[in-house]
């Protein structure tokens, strides 16, 4: 793999920490996001940041909820759109 498909690969990789972190993608995706993970330090060292910033932002407003009523208005909503998911494929 050259130097540039590695680039293209972790501009992928960092675009979807935040799924991974979430547990928001599919178990395939988490595997090929974290092998990636395994093998590329730079990628690593983001997501370290990455994973530091969404426990800061935990530990600062975790305590915090929504009004049940823009809960309700904010699931009404969503219900009414239709999702299309774009996959990034960006390991063999």
């Amino acid at each position: 793999m050259s130097d540039e498909d590695h680039k293209t690969d972790c501009s992928v990789v960092i675009s979807e920490v935040y799924l991974y972190l979430d547990l928001e993608c599919s178990d395939e995706r988490r595997k090929l996001i974290q092998k990636h993970l395994d093998d590329c330090s730079d990628c690593l060292r983001e997501y370290g940041i990455e994973h530091e910033v969404k426990a800061l932002v935990a530990r600062c407003c975790g305590d915090e909820t929504a009004p049940k009523e823009l809960r309700d208005r904010l699931r009404l909503k969503l219900s009414e759109y239709v999702v299309e998911v774009e996959s990034h494929e960006y390991l063999p």
